[in-house]
C-alpha cells in the first residue's frame, strides 16, 4: 500500500518557478567578471556575495515599482536563502550553526537593501559611500567607478518590462 501511496499521491509544488529565471540571471549578473576585473571587487567569496547581495538589492528595488509584486519578491528572497543555506552547507558549517549566518548574511542583504534604496534615487554621490562601507575592493581601488555601473544597470532594469525581468532577461 506504501509503494501506491508513494506513486500517486501529489507532487509538491515549486512556489519558487516563477521567479527561478530572475534568481538565475541576478546571479549570473553578479558574477559577471566586470565587476572583479575592470571595477575593483575583490575575486573573494567575501566580494561574489557582496555583488550578489548589490544586484539583488537591485533587483528588489525594480520589482518595488511594480504594483502587487511583494509576493515575488519574497520568493525571489526565499532563493537568495536557499542558496546561501546549501553554499554554508558546502563549505563545512554545520547544522547548528547554519541558521544563525543565514541570518547575519540575510540582515546584510536587508542593510544593503535599505541603504541603496536611499542612495540610488541621489546619485553616484550616495552610492559610491555605500559600496565604500559595504563591498569587498582590492587595495587601491575606487567606488566611484563601481557605483557609475550599477547606477546604469538599474536604469536599464528600470525601463525593462516587469515580464521581461521577471523572464531573466537582465543583461543590458
Amino acid at each position: 500500500m506504501a509503494l501506491l501511496d508513494r506513486l500517486f499521491r501529489r507532487r509538491p509544488t515549486d512556489d519558487h518557478a516563477e521567479v527561478r529565471p530572475l534568481w538565475f540571471a541576478t546571479v549570473a549578473a553578479a558574477r559577471d567578471p566586470l565587476w572583479y576585473r575592470e571595477l575593483g571587487v575583490a575575486d573573494t567569496v567575501e566580494g561574489r556575495f557582496d555583488m550578489i547581495t548589490l544586484v539583488l538589492a537591485l533587483v528588489l528595488l525594480r520589482l518595488e515599482r511594480e504594483p502587487d509584486q511583494a509576493e515575488r519578491s519574497v520568493r525571489l528572497t526565499e532563493l537568495f536563502v536557499e542558496d546561501i543555506d546549501a553554499q554554508l552547507r558546502q563549505s563545512g558549517v554545520g547544522d547548528l550553526v547554519v541558521g544563525k549566518h543565514v541570518g547575519k548574511l540575510m540582515a546584510t542583504l536587508g542593510g544593503r537593501l535599505g541603504a541603496l534604496r536611499e542612495a540610488v534615487p541621489v546619485g553616484e554621490e550616495a552610492v559610491a559611500p555605500v559600496l565604500e562601507r559595504n563591498v569587498s575592493l582590492l587595495d587601491g581601488a575606487a567606488s566611484q567607478p563601481l557605483a557609475e555601473a550599477l547606477l546604469k544597470l538599474h536604469a536599464v532594469w528600470a525601463t525593462r518590462p516587469f515580464g521581461a525581468l521577471l523572464a531573466g532577461e537582465l543583461r543590458p
